[in-house]
């Protein structure tokens, strides 16, 4: 009997690193192979074998223009006082953002959506890259994904998992960059890691940051679009996913911070590598971006300003170029 209590005991032990799939209490992970996305795709894991999953592989060749891929309004993201917590879920490191602080509309989204957290997904550092979605086949070290449900649901998330454009999503790619400790913004955020090394660590962000010193120099006016999922089980199928194609420039020893936290409630447990789902297939579904809008062509100098004695009329033609090369 003591011999079954205990192998009852180490089987429980060794489940402790996983999450649970929402519906199922089927155990998923990254890292073992009896959990791993490998095995997602079998049917007690939610729909993780769907034809919208996410995340794909962006094949610029094939990406269509919408003209309704307009400019975004964020709302909040400026208020260096919305990011609440940080956590170590023993999958990610995820970041709770304050209720109903943080909104995002536009960008050919169908309505309002709020912000509720953002977590990230990694490989191992700099030395193996862990971005979930990649472009022409191309990885980044990081992503960062913004998280966003209807307003309109006021925070119910089981509205938004029946919604099939229930969650936005915002992803960024995160690469490498020249010097140490920078951004100041991801300094002071990968300093709280310290703090939650285990699985289940929290603690309260103290610091002033604002989602937008977060994505310091990041052009939100390009970006992809498709319709997608969760990346996790049950990989729910309720995703509008925006990934913007100006990655968040991050120094490479915070970048290998991530790393050293860990999967289990233990320091000996396996530190948290390669959190990230493989890409799945596109199913021909379309990605869009923002049409490409052609410049401006410089007027012809008038016949009077091209005359070689007409110093006064050539300089002026020369300024109005200036000026529209500007513009």
């Amino acid at each position: 009997m003591m011999a079954l209590l205990a192998a009852m005991t180490i089987f429980a032990a060794v489940l402790m690193p996983f999450a649970q799939s929402a519906n199922t209490n089927i155990p998923w992970c990254y890292h073992e192979s009896f959990c791993n996305d490998t095995v997602w795709m079998s049917r007690p894991y939610g729909v993780c074998n769907g034809t919208r999953q996410s995340p794909i592989n962006i094949e610029t060749a094939k990406v269509k223009e919408d003209a309704r891929l307009t400019a975004f309004t964020f709302n909040g993201f400026s208020n260096n006082s919305t990011m609440k917590e940080i956590m170590n879920t023993g999958r990610t490191v995820k970041v709770k953002l304050g209720e109903g602080l943080v909104s995002v509309s536009g960008g050919g989204l169908p309505t309002s959506y709020t912000a509720l957290q953002f977590h990230l997904h990694w490989g191992n550092g700099s030395s193996h890259p862990g971005s979930e979605h990649t472009v022409d086949n191309k990885s980044y070290p990081m992503e960062l994904h913004i998280v966003n449900i209807k307003t309109e649901f006021n925070g119910n998330i089981s509205l938004a998992l029946a919604d099939p454009e229930g969650v936005a999503a915002l992803g960024f790619f995160i690469e490498e960059r020249e010097g140490t400790g920078q951004p100041e913004s991801w300094r002071t955020l990968t300093n709280y890691l310290a703090n939650i090394t285990n699985r289940g660590d929290h603690v309260n962000i103290t610091d002033h940051i604002s989602v937008d010193d977060l994505l310091e120099g990041v052009d939100r006016t390009a970006f992809y679009r498709y319709l997608g999922s969760l990346t996790t089980p049950n990989c729910d199928e309720i995703v509008v996913w925006t990934v913007f194609k100006d990655p968040i420039r991050v120094s490479k020893d915070l970048i290998d911070l991530l790393p050293t936290v860990h999967f289990n409630t233990s320091s000996n447990s396996p530190p948290m590598t390669n959190v990230f789902r493989s890409i799945v297939q596109a199913n021909n579904r379309t990605v869009t971006t923002q049409p490409v809008v052609s410049p401006t062509p410089a007027p012809t100098p008038s016949s009077a300003a091209s005359k070689p004695h007409s110093t006064l009329g050539l300089l002026s033609s020369l300024t109005m170029l200036t000026l529209l090369h500007w513009k």
